[in-house]
């Protein structure tokens, strides 16, 4: 029989083989085995597992059924911790907790949060590949203990997405520190001049292509980009990472002297999220990606919808999708170029342009933008955020960028998710979520969907099958 092995070591240390209690029962010894002195032997095969479980069952000796259970997958818990747990704890009457939080050890006083995984019982070959999906979820729990979030302008009053409480970030050991845009301006001047500026020109200019860019415009992004990265490094205190929430507009591109996006798309890159519009929980959530994918992410507007022309022209009859279920997913410019098609481009952000600049002029302080259709992909669209109560939420959707042309401005793309017009009424509008969600270049929503449930996020909405009705949606409609 192949060897069956444990994802931890609690068996042996908590349970006797399913044959003592088959033997016990035979001599008609009582149930408790606790009375009993007889060698402990680890389980080894899947069946034994499995006859413990219907033998404690189906005695309706449902104490010592969570003993086991959580000896089984808590083996990083001695018995003396186990001893302290209540059945509320690790279990709320019809199954078990994903996660115990808040466990104390009696040895060395550290608190734990004890993950669970779906079943951790497996061969060698299974467990390996069990530990493996871990991997990308204590990164991204690991780096959420160890962020910090700095931000630069006040939050907008009209921007919900910029005014959710901060109360979750502490909840969840993320730190914040929040800035004036003056004191970011003040710190880019005296950047002027740095000696770094002409590499960052140069690699500017690499990665975009010759016309592609302003060569007039690269200094003063260069410049900025320096000054986001040195103010990281000095004011990151405790915490090994960050992540920037920074208001972007109106001020920002007159007073600076261009748009700030297409450095954000930048950092990004390099594992360092930039969100606009002072959107500390679309910073948050595009770190979370970063750490589950091992890739960039973006952050983009939700609430654009397809025109009917072009899912009649392009999608209808090539794609399995309803217009409903395909949206635009759009902003300014700040997706990673390595994420977008290879005519991108450094351009203007048109609406400020029209807002702000002389009409009929050139644009000049509004470019910086990275513009141009963002390449198909496999894609899971996501976000957490607190609401105006103090809770955190969660939902993750997946889906795909269609290799369709947009024939429109910023960095943008046609998105289909299944079922997308039922989660954007019974989700995003009926859970009051903001208008910004974050993207992830690929199918995390395992991955993201864990994480979050480490993290104690109760509740994580999907995109529901259209078998699998939202409380909230009519069923006679």
């Amino acid at each position: 029989m192949e060897k069956v092995i444990y994802l931890t070591n609690g068996s042996a240390a908590l349970s006797e083989s399913y044959q003592q209690v088959e033997s016990l029962k035979g001599a008609g010894k009582s149930k408790n085995l606790r009375a009993h002195h007889t060698a402990m032997q680890p389980i080894r095969s899947k069946e034994d597992f499995d006859k413990f479980c219907t033998y404690f069952l189906s005695n309706h000796n449902y104490r010592d059924y969570a003993l086991f259970i959580v000896g089984i997958e808590l083996g990083t818990l001695r018995g003396c911790d186990l001893l302290k747990l209540k059945i509320k704890d690790v279990y709320d009457g019809k199954e078990f907790r994903d996660t115990v939080y808040g466990v104390v050890e009696q040895k060395t006083g550290k608190i734990k949060n004890v993950y669970i995984p779906e079943y951790p019982v497996g061969t060698a070959e299974e467990l390996a590949d069990k530990i493996a999906e871990f991997l990308p979820i204590a990164r991204a729990v690991l780096g959420v203990k160890n962020l910090k979030i700095i931000t630069f302008g006040p939050r907008p009053q009209d921007f919900f997405a910029c005014n959710a409480p901060i109360k979750g970030l502490y909840e969840l050991g993320v730190e914040i520190e929040e800035n004036s845009e003056l004191d970011l301006l003040v710190s880019y001047k005296e950047h002027a001049g740095d000696p770094r500026i002409a590499d960052v020109c140069k690699d500017m200019a690499a990665e975009m292509g010759e016309g592609h860019y302003y060569p007039d415009l690269l200094t003063r992004m260069a410049q900025f980009e320096l000054t986001l990265l040195d103010w990281a490094e000095n004011h990151k205190g405790s915490k090994k990472y960050v992540a920037f929430a920074d208001k972007c507009w109106p001020a920002f591109p007159s007073q600076f002297g261009f748009e700030p996006c297409y450095v954000n798309s930048r950092l990004a890159s390099r594992g360092i999220p930039v969100a606009c519009e002072v959107d500390i929980y679309g910073a948050l959530s595009e770190y979370i990606g970063m750490c589950a994918s091992g890739d960039t992410v973006t952050l983009l507007d939700i609430n654009n919808s397809v025109p009917k022309y072009i899912y009649d022209e392009d999608i209808t009859g090539k794609f399995n999708y309803k217009l409903t279920d395909t949206f635009m997913g759009f902003h300014c410019g700040n997706t990673p170029s390595c994420k977008m098609c290879s005519d991108r481009a450094v351009k203007y952000q048109l609406i400020q342009h029209r807002l702000l600049e002389p009409a009929g002029s050139d644009p000049d302080f509004t470019r910086g933008t990275l513009e141009g259709d963002i390449a198909p992909s496999d894609i899971t669209f996501y976000r957490l955020q607190c609401d105006s109560e103090g809770q955190l939420r969660a939902y993750i959707a997946q889906g795909e960028i269609l290799p369709v042309a947009t024939r429109s401005f910023g960095g943008i793309a046609i998105f289909a998710i299944p079922e997308m017009g039922r989660f954007y009424r019974h989700v995003l509008i009926q859970k009051r979520y903001p208008h910004h969600g974050a993207v992830a270049f690929g199918h995390y929503g395992k991955t993201l969907f864990e994480v979050f449930k480490f993290l104690g996020i109760a509740d994580i909405a999907y995109n529901q099958p259209k078998s699998l009705p939202y409380p909230t949606e009519n069923p006679f409609a």
